[in-house]
């Protein structure tokens, strides 16, 4: 039994021990939200209720504004192993189901190159609980999106080297289709990039309640443990309006703001083991004005509470003053443009921040001594 227990949504359910190792474990440093506790208790209420079951979930917000560490703590929560899917504007449908590869012979495999031969082999070698996707991001040590790619240059390389013989033939699912037929727990960043309507479409269909996903070798019907997380992230460069269908098929949304003051600093203390409480909290007001500045001034970057945990341990560790770190740490990653620095410079003189910061400077100095 864990703390979590109240939330498991199938407890009978028998997990291998590769999918158990999928299952999130939070860490010290995780505060339970109210957004945390506020959909669990949503979903383990509807969790048997037929049409009135929640199932996908939508979380959109900033850069920063924990929608990822949510949908991880999701999967402690309901005891089901975690997986995610990075999506980019020119995915397709291969992306969303999988690939058919064939299987080259050994003499012609020796004959490609040996990028090539490593990554096919490790295809072969395979045993399924990984996508074709997830293998060569682990062989090549490349991004998702460039695997996705090495994927269809390995597609034509493959069929170039069959040379008309009879071939076999293996097919490679999705990560998406790994989480939707076995029931984890499937975080969806960023679908409002995708550009073709057709990859949409699938993923809509996905997304069904009692949906189902045609495959070249077969049909395969939506578990009923699977619960999809789609993360979206508001100011995000190149990010449309979520596609209405999409968002149709949401039965829970929350929207990301940064959390309250004392959320932010018992966070940023667990987080990174510094707890003076005038620092923490001095900080966290910087970054709350900062936001809010950047927000009403629509800037393209946002302050964070990846920002505010970054200010806080180089300040920390001493590592420069506080007035100086703010601009590597969370001014510069909100904006560069001089004019977009000036507004943010002038909110924070507004409110005394400037002040404020040097003033704790000297006292965290003064009792060092």
């Amino acid at each position: 039994m864990t703390e979590y227990d109240e939330y498991l949504l199938s407890p009978d359910r028998q997990l291998s021990d590769a999918e158990k190792e999928l299952i999130w474990k939070k860490p010290s440093s995780h505060k339970v939200s109210e957004e945390e506790r506020r959909i669990c208790k949503e979903i383990k209420r509807n969790w048997n209720r037929g049409e009135m079951k929640i199932a996908n979930i939508l979380l959109e917000g900033d850069a920063g504004s924990g929608k990822t560490q949510l949908a991880k703590a999701l999967s402690a929560n309901f005891g089901l192993p975690y997986t995610k899917v990075t999506c980019f504007a020119d995915m397709d449908k291969s992306d969303i189901i999988g690939a058919i590869l064939p299987v080259v012979s050994s003499e012609r495999l020796e004959k490609m190159d040996a990028d090539d031969q490593s990554v096919l082999q490790a295809l072969y070698d395979s045993d399924g609980f990984q996508s074709a996707v997830e293998v060569m991001m682990d062989v090549l040590g490349v991004t998702q999106e460039a695997a996705a790619q090495k994927m269809k240059q390995l597609l034509k390389k493959a069929a170039e080297h069959t040379e008309g013989e009879a071939v076999e033939y293996r097919f490679y699912p999705s990560e998406i289709v790994r989480a939707f037929q076995n029931g984890y727990l499937l975080e969806i960043q960023e679908p409002n990039v995708i550009r073709d309507a057709a990859v949409l479409m699938a993923l809509n269909s996905a997304l069904e309640p009692d949906g189902s996903i045609n495959l070249p070798t077969e049909v395969v019907r939506r578990h009923p443990d699977f619960i999809a997380v789609i993360t979206t992230n508001r100011s995000y460069a190149g990010a449309r309006p979520l596609n209405e269908a999409l968002r149709d098929r949401v039965q829970h949304s929350e929207k990301m703001d940064l959390p309250t003051k004392e959320v932010m600093i018992e966070r940023a203390r667990a987080k990174t083991g510094y707890a003076n409480e005038q620092v923490l909290d001095v900080f966290a007001e910087t970054i709350m004005i900062l936001d809010k500045t950047a927000r009403a001034n629509a800037m393209k970057g946002v302050a964070g509470m990846r920002s505010y945990f970054y200010w806080v341990d180089a300040f920390a560790e001493g590592a420069s003053s506080g007035i100086e770190s703010i601009y590597h740490k969370v001014i510069y990653k909100i904006t560069t443009d001089s004019e977009e620095i000036k507004i943010l410079e002038d909110a924070l003189k507004v409110h005394g921040l400037f002040e404020k910061i040097d003033e704790i400077e000297i006292e965290v100095k003064k009792n060092e001594f």
